[in-house]
C-alpha cells in the first residue's frame, strides 16, 4: 500500500492498520465456517469492534484475537486516512448507543456503517458483503488462524460422516 504514510501489520502486537478484522465465534464458526466475529482497526492498527450491548470494544476483541484480516485502501475513504479514523470514531460513538443482536445489528453492520461513513470506494456496505469479502479476499494472520477456523469444523463434519456412514 505505498504512496501514503501508514504503518505496516504487526501480527505480534495485534496491529492491523486500516484492516477488516476476523475471528472465529465458538461453536458459530465451528458449524459455519463463514461467520465469526469482525472488528475495523484505524490507521494506527488499533481495532475496534462492537463487543456487546452498549459496548465497543478497543484492542481487545470479543473472541480473541484476529485470525484474518483485509487491509483496504484508506485512499478511498471521503477525507483519506483522516476520513478513515473519524468514520470508524463516529461508528463506534453510535454502536455505544445500541443494543447488540446476533443477526440484524452486530459487529459487521458496525463495520458496514464505519465503511458507509467514510464512503469507502463508493460502496454500499452490508453483513452480508462483510462476510464474503472477508471468506474469499481475506489473509489468514499464520497458520493457526487457518487452524483455529477450519480445524473444529472438519472435525465435525468427520464425525458426522463416520456416523452417517459407518453405523448402519
Amino acid at each position: 500500500m505505498a504512496g501514503y504514510p501508514l504503518g505496516s501489520i504487526d501480527r505480534d502486537k495485534d496491529r492491523y492498520p486500516c484492516c477488516i478484522v476476523w475471528t472465529p465465534i465458538p461453536f458459530l464458526t465451528w458449524l459455519f465456517p463463514i461467520i465469526g466475529h469482525m472488528g475495523i482497526a484505524l490507521s494506527n492498527g488499533v481495532i475496534r469492534d462492537f463487543a456487546g450491548p452498549y459496548f465497543v470494544s478497543e484492542d481487545n476483541m470479543a473472541f480473541g484475537r484476529p485470525t484474518k484480516y483485509l487491509q483496504l485502501t484508506p485512499t478511498l475513504a471521503k477525507g483519506g486516512i483522516e476520513g478513515w479514523d473519524v468514520a470508524i470514531t463516529k461508528a463506534s460513538e453510535v454502536y455505544k448507543g445500541r443494543m447488540h443482536n446476533l443477526c440484524m445489528d452486530n459487529c459487521h453492520s458496525h463495520v458496514a456503517t464505519a465503511l458507509e461513513l467514510m464512503e469507502y470506494d463508493n460502496g454500499r456496505w452490508n453483513m452480508v458483503k462483510l462476510a464474503f469479502l472477508l471468506a474469499f479476499r481475506g489473509k489468514y494472520v499464520n497458520f493457526f488462524g487457518f487452524i483455529k477456523t477450519w480445524l473444529p469444523f472438519v472435525i465435525i463434519l468427520g464425525v458426522i460422516i463416520i456416523f452417517v456412514f459407518f453405523t448402519r
